[in-house]
């Protein structure tokens, strides 16, 4: 916030010293506002809080710290900054403990009440940039989101702005990416926020029960439909539904969502009379939905409808140092619901873990971790405790421009042997190019090149050093 809309009370009973203070900040870009008791500043911050209060602490009907109490529990965020004579330095220091933020000894100029006066409003501005950047730049949790890499700093940013709206959102993504996380936090964040959040996964309902699982059905509507029954829409009325892995919906229903999402409203399997309800659509899929549009599965017309924010939530691979933040969070929250004593795990199970590339994700790394603390008893996790198939030596899949990781090419002996002219090369010759080229493309990372190889850190250890001692035998 600017010094030129700040706004300053001046909490002082000596109206001559009250005189001279404001004088002293005549000159200056605030807004002073005097009161000459508690009383009255109690009254004035009904009114408005001030962003910075100047605070005599010898009052004529309460004491000073009274009022710092009162600010204290009413958890106003301005600046205090007391006033105290020579003799009460110890005064001070305690008011200071109550959540002063500085204090001024009488006498003291106009100089010295207009610094510190700088001083803190740049502190309130250091604060501010902190708090933004901790709360919007620097997020490593966010409604559900486990996370702080570059890429889901840009997903919390677009829920953020998502959630102000009543656009429909289509979210995309891979399994275990954390669709309905997403969803949920769009509509918590959202002013639906305490209404009610349905959610149907389209791929996982029978086509011919899906109507009436969206729309609802009446009484005697079709063979079983032994009573009236309300739908999603309509248990979502004011809220949220969330239309998960809606790809999979039947094409012969897509025309009547259309109408709902047109309209507003909607008729119950077997009755003809319109419902209307306010809802906001929240739609998913782990399908490219222009694929399936160009494919004719799914319809033009509903795709852009629903396409409105679209918001495409990076795989683990992709999510560059956010896998080891998530382990230790499942590790901590299992162990704890296990009753085990697991805190941490061993650098060459971080990077197993971190070179690994996680088709399934989220859940997959959270279904790993569950499993090491249900079957293992120890305060460290081990690679041994590693379960399939992530026990075995794995080549990190090339993930396209967007990953940062190296791939080891396992080529055979045969090929490498042929891209030579000279028909046979010692294996020996053959085996230190692998390790040397797996180092290489690992950035001299041993422990990552000796996973990707399939053999032991200790074993390329020991073979450099064998290798460095024949070249000093040799010279």
């Amino acid at each position: 916030m600017a010094t030129e809309n700040a706004t300053l009370l001046l909490i002082e009973d000596d109206v001559t010293m009250a005189r001279v203070y404001t004088e002293y900040l005549a000159d200056e870009p605030y807004t002073v506002s005097h009161v000459e008791t508690g009383k009255a500043a109690l009254e004035e911050f009904s009114k408005c809080v001030p962003d910075v209060v100047i605070l005599d602490l010898k009052l004529p009907d309460m004491d000073g710290f009274d009022i710092l109490k009162d600010m204290a529990e009413r958890q106003f965020l301005s600046d205090v900054i007391v006033i105290t004579g020579h003799g009460s330095m110890n005064t001070a220091i305690q008011a200071i403990k109550l959540g002063a933020g500085d204090f001024l000894v009488k006498p003291f100029s106009k100089d010295r009440l207009i610094c510190t006066l700088r001083n803190t409003f740049e502190r309130q501005n250091l604060s501010r940039i902190v708090k933004t950047y901790r709360e919007e730049i620097d997020r490593h949790q966010y409604c559900g989101f486990i996370g702080s890499s570059l890429a889901m700093q840009g997903v919390y940013s677009i829920i953020d702005s998502a959630a102000s709206s009543k656009a429909t959102v289509f979210i995309t993504g891979d399994s275990g990416t954390g669709k309905e996380v997403c969803a949920e936090a769009i509509h918590k964040k959202s002013s639906r926020g305490k209404k009610p959040f349905i959610a149907i996964n389209c791929g996982a309902i029978p086509k011919d029960l899906m109507e009436s699982e969206i729309f609802g059905h009446v009484k005697g509507a079709f063979t079983g439909a032994i009573n009236n029954r309300d739908g999603a829409a309509l248990l979502a009325d004011g809220g949220t539904l969330f239309l998960d892995e809606i790809c999979e919906m039947e094409r012969s229903l897509q025309p009547k969502l259309l109408r709902f999402l047109q309209t507003g409203t909607f008729q119950k399997v077997g009755n003809s009379a319109p419902v209307k309800v306010d809802v906001r659509i929240i739609c998913a899929s782990n399908r490219d939905p222009l694929v399936e549009v160009d494919e004719g599965r799914f319809r033009e017309d509903l795709f852009y409808r629903l396409h409105v924010l679209p918001i495409y939530l990076p795989p683990l691979r992709e999510r560059d140092g956010d896998v080891m933040k998530i382990a230790r969070h499942f590790l901590a929250e299992y162990s704890e619901e296990e009753g085990k004593a697991f805190t941490g795990f061993v650098p060459e199970t971080e990077v197993m873990l971190e070179s690994y590339d996680w088709p399934g994700n989220v859940r997959q790394l959270q279904n790993v971790v569950r499993n090491i603390v249900v079957l293992n008893d120890s305060d460290i996790v081990t690679p041994a405790m590693l379960p399939a198939p992530l026990d075995k030596p794995r080549v990190v899949r090339d993930s396209g421009p967007l990953s940062t990781r190296a791939t080891v090419p396992s080529p055979s002996l045969n090929e490498m042997a042929s891209s030579s002219k000279d028909a046979i090369r010692p294996l020996a010759d053959l085996e230190r190019e692998a390790i040397e080229n797996a180092i290489k493309l690992c950035e001299g990372n041993i422990p990552k090149a000796a996973h990707d190889l399939g053999i032991s850190t200790a074993t390329i250890y020991r073979k450099r050093n064998s290798w460095r001692q024949d070249e000093t035998d040799s010279s």
